[in-house]
């Protein structure tokens, strides 16, 4: 009788140990994000600078994102699409640029995940101080920057950004077809009132309502099947201050 108490008492102790390990482990899906925005980057290029398209200077070695709607020294990371590649930086001074563009980002970052710059389809996601995650992340930042300021810009990647040679283009395979995410809504009656107000303050078309759940009903626009419509109507509907509008790739 008492060899089977003591065991069950060791069992307890077993379990309790192995609970104490899982608690104390940093699992990443625990991250906490807040602002998350889905849209094309423009890589960064001094032109765009000296023709005022951009309002801030740039390095192309820099681990650093100008983006609207954050505030200077965020962590953010930055994630193609395409190939699901990713990125920890540093969020630069306020900038002007392009409302179509959700970020500016340099040409290191681009190289870094094999962004294709005919389709530069980016994730950006902030990630929130209190996540243990960040520290981690901020070092290898700092690390990955210090040695990215004593070495030459032609190691990191990239031909020569001194002269006519540019990034390497990979060809996407993939069909062009996106929509504009207006907002998602919990009431059918409040996505209609959105659709109704397009309608009368804009001259947007292909409004379009989709169910996602039983209280979940999106409000978008599209699908377009090219860049030049897609921009276009991203900046017709830009003039009603929509907090965050994002652009999504149409699978």
């Amino acid at each position: 009788m008492n060899y089977k108490f003591f065991i069950f008492l060791f069992l307890i102790l077993i379990n309790s140990c192995s609970i104490n390990k899982t608690t104390n482990k940093v699992d990443e899906r625990s991250i906490k994000s807040g602002f998350k925005n889905n849209g094309f980057a423009l890589v960064y290029d001094y032109k765009l600078y000296e023709k005022k398209i951009i309002s801030s200077k740039l390095d192309d070695r820099d681990l650093v994102v100008l983006q609207k709607n954050l505030k200077k020294g965020s962590t953010v990371k930055i994630k193609n699409n395409m190939n699901n590649k990713s990125i920890i930086v540093k969020v630069g001074k306020n900038s002007k640029y392009p409302n179509f563009n959700n970020s500016v980002i340099t040409k290191r970052i681009a190289t870094a995940i094999e962004l294709d710059l005919k389709e530069p389809y980016i994730e950006i996601t902030e990630i929130l101080n209190n996540s243990s995650f960040v520290a981690k992340k901020a070092k290898t930042f700092e690390e990955e920057k210090k040695v990215a300021n004593k070495a030459p810009v032609e190691s990191i990647s990239i031909n020569d950004l001194s002269s006519n040679k540019k990034m390497v283009k990979k060809v996407n395979k993939n069909k062009f077809s996106y929509i504009i995410k207006i907002a998602d809504f919990y009431f059918i009656d409040s996505a209609n009132l959105m659709i109704e107000r397009i309608k009368e303050e804009t001259t947007v078309d292909k409004i379009n309502l989709k169910s996602l759940s039983e209280t979940n009903y999106r409000v978008f626009l599209g699908p377009f099947d090219d860049l030049i419509t897609l921009k276009k109507t991203f900046n017709d509907i830009n003039m009603l201050n929509f907090e965050n509008i994002e652009i999504i790739k149409n699978d």
